[in-house]
């Protein structure tokens, strides 16, 4: 009897000291979201670039080929960061899980485990090309608030004699070891980690800049641009219109979060292969000769029909006049920019030094201040180029250097070193599977930015090519429109386009990839006349 007594007291005690596997689970759900949630809030009052969360997905950003960049962007377009940032939610979520499960018996497997995080977010934060001396406070804390919640709710998380089927007496507890302590510190964390991280977002979204913005103010070119000409675009039969407007204009980059440089903070060096060290604050750049001109962006990620690509009126300086002032060096092939965040591109100088050409440091769009998401308070814009090699958003630096000896973000990644924008063209109506009307023009828009559009071809069901209707030029650096009016059989449909530059080039119809340089191809789409 005695014997039967005492393996009850020992069975009683060992359940007693051990967790249910769903509090187990829910503990280490719980306790990674305290860290995450308090190392967010903390780092986001640091440095944009020290939050642990944001700074392990900027590394996964990094570490990624280019192939899964290519297929996040074609995919996800503008919503790739989220799709990312979910998906790490749940990994994260995952891991919290396991932790919690392998650490029924004693809290230590789990507290390893958060260890071992901590020290990966820790070199994630570190590894950031903007990082600060204090960065690391943010993982530590974000460590010390995980480890400390785990250990807490692990305590209160094990099994009550009530659940186990013992009495409190036989597994020598106080009466019922109190679930409703569980309950309440389970509360009281989850609470704590939705108030922390949405006074992270909070704090992230407030800030100084948007002020700076408006202090800047309505910038006045010194020479403005002529106005676009009647019928630059054919925006009522389904093109584009010619300008876009600033919220609809494209966004593709490596940030999870935006850097947030105010006018009044920003300088630009510029120094390397030069005969002068040149260094610019905002007020001398604006105080300077300001050219407004409309300019069309592509992005080299933009697919067969993407629509990685938008114009609009930019105001700046020419670099070429700046360059001229540093004293460009013999040799120097290569101007490496940087931007506030570490992003480096990597622009040919004769590209930059033409002074014909219109490549620019830009401070406003559109007639206003640059849009934080579009570079505030400055960025570089080059006409004819990707902007994988010329279009730093944010930028700080400018080294006269040579291909050779520097390599940019993207050539590190597989993208070629040249990147000159390809003649290309895309259907916007009717849509890809539309029912139209028979008499619905065909019409788009055709690019080859520093050659100009001679010609726009379209052709259904893979008939005679047909000559499309050009929308007024307004310059080779913009879009142009075109336009085929038809009367279309009722039944399914498929059009193709193509142009051809001021060159002579006609673009091909062999398919390619975005990676390395571009895609190739042409667009078509499949309709129905009713």
């Amino acid at each position: 009897m005695l014997e039967r007594a005492g393996m009850a007291s020992m069975t009683s005690t060992r359940l007693a000291n051990s967790v249910a596997a769903p509090v187990a689970a829910t503990v280490g759900l719980l306790s990674m979201a305290a860290g995450l949630a308090l190392g967010h809030l903390v780092g986001v009052l640091i440095s944009p670039t020290a939050s642990p969360f944001l700074a392990v997905g900027s590394s996964a950003i990094d570490l990624a080929p280019a192939w899964l960049k290519d297929f996040a962007v074609s995919t996800f377009g503008s919503y790739d960061k989220i799709v990312l940032l979910a998906g790490m939610a749940v990994v994260i979520g995952a891991i919290g899980v396991i932790a919690g499960l392998i650490s029924r018996r004693s809290a230590v497997p789990g507290l390893v485990l958060f260890v071992a995080l901590g020290l990966v977010a820790s070199i994630a934060v570190v590894s950031r090309p903007a990082a600060g001396s204090f960065d690391l406070l943010a993982p530590l804390a974000a460590l010390i608030a995980a480890a400390g919640t785990f250990a807490t709710l692990h305590r209160l998380g094990r099994l009550t004699p009530a659940e186990s089927g013992v009495h409190p007496a036989d597994a020598g507890l106080p009466a019922g070891v109190p679930r409703r302590a569980l309950l309440t510190g389970s509360a009281v964390v989850a609470v704590g980690a939705g108030i922390a991280a949405a006074g992270g977002q909070l704090l992230a979204g407030r800030s100084a800049v948007e002020a700076s913005r408006q202090a800047v103010g309505r910038i006045v070119p010194t020479v403005p641009a002529p106005p676009i000409p009647r019928g630059a675009d054919f925006a009522g039969d389904g093109s584009p219109t010619f300008i876009t407007p600033n919220r609809d204009f494209y966004r593709v980059d490596v940030n999870l979060t935006l850097p947030r440089l105010r006018a009044e903070d920003w300088r630009l060096r510029i120094h390397g292969m030069v005969d002068r060290e040149i260094m610019l604050s905002f007020r001398d750049l604006a105080s300077r000769a300001l050219i407004e001109v409309p300019l069309t962006m592509a992005c080299v990620s933009n697919e067969i029909g993407g629509r990685y690509i938008s114009t609009a009126y930019f105001t700046g300086v020419r670099l070429a006049d700046i360059l001229a002032e540093a004293g460009v060096q013999r040799g120097a092939d290569q101007v490496l920019s940087t931007s506030v965040d570490g992003w480096t591109c990597g622009t040919p100088t004769a590209a930059l030094t033409d002074p014909d050409g219109k490549a620019m440091l830009v401070i406003a769009m559109n007639g206003e201040p640059l849009p934080v998401e579009h570079g505030f308070p400055v960025r570089m814009v080059v006409p004819g180029l990707y902007g994988y090699v010329s279009g730093t958003k944010w930028i700080t630096d400018l080294e006269l250097t040579t291909f050779a000896a520097r390599q940019a973000y993207w050539l590190q990644r597989g993208w070629a070193q040249q990147g000159p924008i390809k003649t290309m063209s895309r259907i916007d109506s009717p849509g890809a599977f539309a029912r139209v009307g028979p008499d619905t023009p065909i019409a788009g828009v055709a690019w080859a930015q520093t050659r100009g559009i001679s010609r726009v071809e379209v052709r259904i069901d893979h008939g005679v090519w047909q000559p499309a209707e050009l929308s007024t030029e307004v310059s080779v650096d913009t879009w142009r429109m075109f336009r085929l009016r038809g009367r279309w059989a009722p039944g399914a449909h498929v059009a193709e386009v193509r142009a051809t530059d001021k060159k002579g080039y006609t673009q091909t119809a062999d398919r390619a990839s975005a990676i390395p340089d571009g895609a190739t191809g042409w667009h078509s789409v499949q309709f129905t006349v009713q």
